[in-house]
């Protein structure tokens, strides 16, 4: 039985070879050969050969026949999806929903690729769409819990994500948003169960690095056993806790006690991290056990990173106590770099919003916000890390993650390649390092016009990052990134109640 897929993918590859050798005699490729293409592009995908399976299907896009080419360009979405070629499979969408607006399946892959590109209420609208006119759609009921988990509204979206696998059992994208949505809801036990259930029906289960990492995250999961994760006392959950820091190099540092010992260790506050991070010497002076495996990625050239995950006992920051915390230990360590990676620490990995004050230098944690309802407000949209919506240039949209670790504003290399203007613009190489390494692409690139809701930056350089890898990883392409020069111009919420930034005034 194992045979058989491989034996299929053969007979379909050699079909292949005879139909294209027939139809580069006559012209345009023939619906026979488009059909056997479409279904060597079936067979490839199923055995998890995603990018042979995207060029199969792509060769089959060029058939006149409508309905061959809509199953074409169907399998295109779906293969650069997998392989983050998220710019194909955004324009393949735009044109297969031209062709048919009102059919749910075309509705839900369009709403997929809009959210691989970042922008999430285009993608809400479709899943949206599909489900108005089949509400047991399962790719739009599965669309439709990322997006409310993306906007906090975690009870709801495990009623969708559970009602897409009751729909596509066999689907493992279904099992696997299960798994997330049970997980950022700290139920841990019932998120591996569902990431076993996506494991099982994984491609080459037993060697790809997919199923690796699935399995790692299984093992990670039910580590904790009876231990809550991110345990907090109620009473210390509903206050909000006031913290003062200091900036040192367009950072900010708060001091942390670890496993209830009495010294303190500097942590970077960093929402551009999915969780507490500990350096390797860190982790061995206070004996954090490794216990799995996992990718990371940011910027650098190494680009994804094999690194450590563990559990820490406890974290207290100021009158903040957390116990059983989910750590990603920096172990191997980057050599060659400038200074030595920090530890960093995220309050929304807690659930709970944040402000910054940078004139008084406090940091509050805790729900609901503290400068009100005055002030500039963004849309924020927390899936994995937290992204607001900018436009660069007037003209192109580009999902932003708000990181305070971060120093300057950065745009992708993505983005920048979509400027029409950036061939007139001279680029300023530099020297950038990040969380991978250094990033021997970035430059500083003149001239270039941002805005953020009624925030406007006009004719200002911007440093052009190489963000795929981190892209890649996150499922949706990052346009850029603001930092501590945009942000400390402001007090500012993230206020994760309402799912918003909110900007007030300058910080003196």
């Amino acid at each position: 039985m194992p045979r058989v897929l491989p034996r299929l993918a053969a007979i379909l590859a050699a079909a292949w070879l005879i139909l294209s050798v027939v139809a580069s005699a006559v012209g345009p490729i023939s619906p026979d050969a488009a059909a056997v293409q479409i279904q060597y592009g079936a067979v490839l995908f199923g055995q998890g050969r995603y990018r042979e399976a995207l060029d199969a299907y792509t060769r089959a896009v060029p058939v006149e026949d409508a309905r061959l080419q809509m199953e074409a360009r169907a399998g295109v979405i779906r293969s650069s999806l997998r392989t983050a070629e998220f710019l194909l499979a955004s324009e393949s969408a735009s044109t297969l929903f031209r062709a048919a607006p009102k059919d749910p399946e075309v509705l839900a892959l369009y709403g997929d690729a809009r959210w691989a590109m970042g922008q999430f209420g285009e993608a809400e609208a479709a899943y949206a769409g599909a489900l108005a006119i089949d509400p047991a759609h399962a790719r739009g009921r599965r669309g439709q819990a990322r997006v409310l988990a993306a906007r906090g509204r975690l009870e709801d979206a495990l009623v969708e994500a559970r009602a897409a696998v009751a729909t596509a059992p066999d689907d493992p994208e279904t099992h696997q948003t299960l798994s997330y949505v049970f997980e950022r809801m700290r139920r841990f036990e019932e998120a591996a169960s569902s990431l076993v259930s996506c494991l099982n029906l994984l491609p080459n289960k037993d060697t790809s690095e997919q199923a690796a990492l699935a399995r790692s995250g299984v093992k990670f999961l039910r580590s904790f056993g009876d231990h809550t994760p991110y345990a907090m006392l109620p009473a210390d959950r509903e206050r909000r806790h006031t913290i003062p820091f200091r900036i040192v190099n367009d950072k900010i540092i708060v001091q942390a006690k670890i496993n209830g010992n009495r010294d303190r260790v500097d942590f970077v506050i960093d929402t551009g991290a999915e969780s507490t991070v500990l350096s390797r010497r860190v982790a061995q002076r206070y004996s954090i056990v490794e216990l799995v495996t996992t990718l990371s990625a940011g910027v650098g050239d190494v680009g994804l990173r094999s690194l450590q995950l563990g559990r820490l006992d406890s974290i207290e920051i100021g009158s903040l106590k957390v116990q059983n915390v989910p750590v990603m230990i920096k172990n191997p360590p980057l050599s060659e770099m400038p200074s030595r990676e920090p530890e960093a620490f995220s309050p929304l990995t807690l659930g709970l919003s944040m402000s910054v004050d940078y004139g008084r230098r406090l940091l509050t944690i805790g729900p609901g916000a503290t400068i009100g309802e005055a002030g500039i407000e963004m849309p924020l949209w927390l899936h994995r890390l937290a992204t607001v919506r900018g436009v660069v240039d007037g003209a192109h949209t580009a999902t932003f993650v708000v990181d305070t670790g971060g120093e300057v504003i950065s745009i992708s290399a993505a983005t920048a390649r979509s400027l029409t203007k950036i061939r007139d613009l001279r680029r300023i190489r530099l020297k950038v390092y990040g969380t991978s390494g250094w990033d021997s692409d970035a430059y500083l690139l003149p001239g270039v016009d941002l805005s953020f809701q009624e925030i406007e930056f006009r004719n200002m350089p911007v440093v052009v990052l190489n963000l795929r890898a981190p892209s890649a990883l996150l499922g949706y392409q990052i346009g850029g990134i603001v930092g501590h020069r945009f942000l400390s111009k402001y007090r500012f919420d993230i206020d994760l109640d309402r799912s918003v930034l909110r900007l007030k005034g300058a910080s003196g």
